[in-house]
């Protein structure tokens, strides 16, 4: 209809005049910037009134399994199911099967191997979900310190 262009100083002046906003005391939400845009969020302080008021069944829960295979395909993608499977050592079809019904991970093309399995990564769901706007924003091996005094660690 109308089309104009608007500068990007007035759109990042925009944004920052509402994350400003709503980060006050009077609202129960706020501004937050997730996969590569922004939503509005529940504050942490009233997540859990929220989810009593609602009496929310947390259909987003994941399983271990779920998780695990989750992980593998976040670290490892994109990737086939068998590279899961040899990973994890165990069947991984029902928890590839969830994790494309919650849209978690999507089909990401076909392997130039023998068969063309699928290759699967994450999704923009994925991103979401775990709040981050990249992959690179997942944890590093270099992000887990190991805890002092571990079972089996001597004192030093």
């Amino acid at each position: 209809m109308f089309e104009s262009e608007v500068p990007l100083a007035h759109i990042t002046e925009a944004i920052d005049q509402l994350l400003e906003k709503y980060l006050s005391d009077d609202f129960s939400f706020a501004l937050e910037n997730i996969a590569g845009g922004f939503q509005f969020l529940t504050k942490p302080a009233y997540q859990t009134s929220i989810g009593i008021l609602l009496k929310q069944q947390s259909q987003k829960r994941l399983s271990t399994a779920q998780l695990e295979t989750l992980s593998i395909i976040a670290y490892k993608q994109p990737v086939t199911k068998t590279e899961v499977e040899q990973i994890r050592g165990v069947n991984c079809d029902y928890s590839i099967q969830k994790l494309l019904e919650k849209e978690l991970i999507a089909i990401k093309g076909k392997a130039d191997s023998i068969g063309k399995p699928l290759l699967y990564g994450t999704s923009d769901k994925f991103k979401e979900y775990f709040g981050i706007n990249s992959i690179q924003d997942l944890p590093q091996p270099k992000d887990f310190s190991e805890e002092e005094n571990q079972i089996g660690a001597q004192k030093e």
